[in-house]
């Protein structure tokens, strides 16, 4: 089964991690027919080499350069308007795939026909990939995984495979200021669309202290309220579901200082590891 790998990338993106990011999407035991790769606006003089480079390198490797930042929605939109085959997993360019996960979530899709979008978990890590800090634990069962949806993100973003198709059904990637994948599975939803996570750790995640700064901040907090108030008004949750949702979310991303909110995912959020 042909399918297609959507990345973007940035102009704070290191180098180094790029390249860690396609070796691990090239050394697979089902290799993708094509990497798209989205070059969100103007970079460095070493990335822009480096991407440069790898083009001629690799010949699967497709890269669009956008001349202006247009923000994580756009740059998933147009990465996927420019895959060409149905199937398309999603990748960052700094995290690090396992060696089994397209093989994995194929054969996920080959079981079952009627599946539009394919995930799993990730393990998330400092400085090396065997240095594993917390691991985010999703859903299996399209029940359960809908069932988590009314309170919080039930996929793991970075880990996704799915039908271009199913996905364009649903309007597809659209601009929510960090909620752009929890928006777009919240239509999926609303369409009727089957769900299915694996229960193994299909990607490695680099996180550091600012990754838990960026999950807090006004702007941050009214994007999520935003998103409950669309999910209330499409029949998603109730109206206690909704308050509750959004008082929870008021203590983590505003209340809270970043330290404690660190605490709060390391401990609470996510299966705690060595933390």
């Amino acid at each position: 089964m042909d399918f297609s790998v959507s990345m973007a990338v940035y102009e704070k993106d290191d180098p180094e991690q790029l390249t860690q990011a396609l070796d691990s999407v090239i050394h697979q035991g089902s290799s993708p027919a094509e990497i798209v790769l989205v070059v969100d606006g103007p970079v460095g003089e070493d990335l822009c080499q480096l991407i440069e480079s790898k083009e001629r390198k690799i010949s699967k490797l497709k890269v669009h350069w956008l001349p202006n930042n247009l923000g994580h929605g756009e740059a998933r939109r147009i990465g996927l308007e420019k895959c060409s085959h149905n199937i398309v997993a999603i990748m960052d360019s700094d995290d690090i795939s396992a060696s089994y996960r397209f093989e994995k979530q194929l054969n996920a899709f080959d079981a079952d026909k009627n599946i539009s979008i394919v995930g799993g978990q990730i393990a998330e890590f400092v400085d090396n990939k065997d240095n594993i800090v917390g691991k985010r634990i999703v859903p299996l069962s399209d029940r359960k995984i809908k069932k988590c949806a009314k309170s919080r993100c039930p996929m793991n973003q970075v880990t996704v495979m799915f039908k271009k198709i199913d996905i364009m059904n649903a309007g597809g990637y659209l601009h929510w200021h960090h909620n752009e994948d929890y928006y777009l599975w919240v239509r999926m939803i609303s369409k009727g669309m089957k769900f299915h996570n694996i229960d193994e750790t299909l990607v490695y995640v680099r996180i550091n202290a600012d990754s838990y700064e960026r999950r807090g901040g006004i702007n941050y907090f009214l994007s999520e309220v935003r998103l409950q108030r669309y999910m209330y008004k499409t029949g998603i949750i109730n109206v206690q579901r909704y308050l509750a949702n959004s008082a929870i979310r008021l203590c983590v991303q505003v209340l809270l200082p970043n330290r404690l909110r660190q605490i709060f995912f390391a401990k609470l959020a996510r299966k705690s590891v060595t933390l």
